[in-house]
């Protein structure tokens, strides 16, 4: 399974690991493949934190950080706003909708002592600014450990960031949804594509896997692409690498690994989940996300219902009754009912937990098997 990726970043397999949670990113590493942590909800302090922790555990091995750029967003054209001037602009109707939600699926209300929205080890969520300016404490913090490539996950990333990426070796890679999309990337320098088909879970296009992934690399040849979407077996990663690719890039089959700190009620969801229980929804982030379809997304459907705000007011607006949510779902049927998490198509075939090192060996052992098929097909 060895690819120009494989050279360029010093791995045994093409097979790059995008988590929120640091023990899947060195698990990934440590298991042959590229952990990639993201980070848009740290603090400088807590990425910190989280890095060295990595390092400790992968030694010599790489990985990366995804960071979160959008290319477009309220108060881009201002540097973006801070708290206070997000939450001036969120209509009363939006505040009053949350709030009757919460009642009538009956979530109880945060205790008094309970911290920011954000929950898990990361704990306060970073600032609403979505501009660079946010982020590059974080790049700061980056750049300053040993990381291989820097992720702009909404957008083409801004010069400034391919730039302080650039000075200090460090290779910076893109998701994009279109071909025009990767050739925007292209333009900024990006080293590194990553196609992402609407079957992905988070923020998505709608263009399927299958068709973008030829496109892309036609596009922005000879840059390497890496396939994303609906990946969670060997036999997509055979396929991802027939398309063109060299190699991919998965989120979703890691949510139910042992290591992964996934809500347990969201986990519990997703194992029983098929492939047709996702939704891509602007319920949670302001911006067309694929998630499990849950009360919450259905509520935000309903043409009743107010239409989700956009980035960064939703999250804004939605931040505190999310932490509600996930506080209360162990024990509250309605909190169970709106709980849910950004997962893609490939939720159908994620079924069982296993440990993070035995998901890569059955994707290794998978491909070689569908490797062998392919081979049978050719004559002589």
């Amino acid at each position: 399974m060895r690819t120009r990726v494989c050279d360029l970043f010093g791995i045994d397999l093409p097979i790059f690991a995008f988590s929120h949670c640091r023990d899947v990113v060195a698990e990934v590493s440590r298991a042959g493949g590229f952990g990639v942590l993201g980070v848009t909800a740290l603090t400088p302090e807590q990425l910190e934190v989280e890095l060295a922790w990595i390092e400790e555990r992968v030694g010599d091995k790489p990985y990366g950080v995804d960071v979160l750029v959008p290319a477009k967003f309220v108060g881009r054209d201002r540097g973006g706003l801070d708290g206070a001037e997000i939450r001036d602009l969120i209509p009363d109707a939006h505040r009053e909708f949350v709030r009757s939600l919460m009642s009538k699926y009956g979530v109880p209300p945060l205790p008094a002592d309970d911290g920011p929205a954000g929950g898990g080890r990361a704990g306060a969520v970073r600032g609403w600014n979505l501009a660079y300016e946010t982020v590059a404490p974080l790049l700061d913090v980056a750049l300053a450990h040993r990381v291989s490539v820097v992720a702009n996950a909404l957008g083409p990333p801004p010069p400034e960031l391919v730039e302080r990426a650039h000075s200090q070796g460090v290779l910076v890679a893109a998701l994009a949804g279109t071909p025009v999309h990767a050739l925007r990337h292209k333009a900024m320098g990006v080293d590194l594509i990553v196609a992402q088909g609407g079957e992905a879970g988070g923020h998505t296009g709608e263009v399927a896997t299958m068709v973008l992934v030829p496109e892309v690399v036609d596009a922005v040849a000879p840059l390497p692409v890496l396939a994303a979407g609906g990946i969670a077996t060997g036999r997509q990663i055979a396929a991802a690498l027939a398309l063109g690719a060299e190699g991919v890039w998965c989120g979703s089959v890691w949510l139910t690994t042992e290591e992964a700190e996934t809500h347990p009620v969201v986990k519990e969801k997703f194992l029983a989940a098929g492939s047709s229980d996702t939704v891509r929804s602007r319920a949670k982030t302001g911006k067309p996300a694929r998630q499990l379809r849950s009360a919450w997304t259905d509520e935000w459907a309903d043409p009743a219902n107010p239409d989700p705000l956009p980035m960064p007011l939703q999250p804004m607006l939605v931040g505190q009754a999310e932490q509600r949510i996930a506080r209360a779902a162990h024990v509250n049927p309605g909190a169970r009912a709106l709980v849910n998490y950004f997962v893609g198509q490939v939720v159908g075939q994620m079924n069982d937990v296993k440990p993070v090192r035995q998901v890569i060996v059955d994707m290794v052992d998978e491909y070689l098997a569908a490797a062998d098929r392919l081979s049978a097909t050719l004559d002589g």
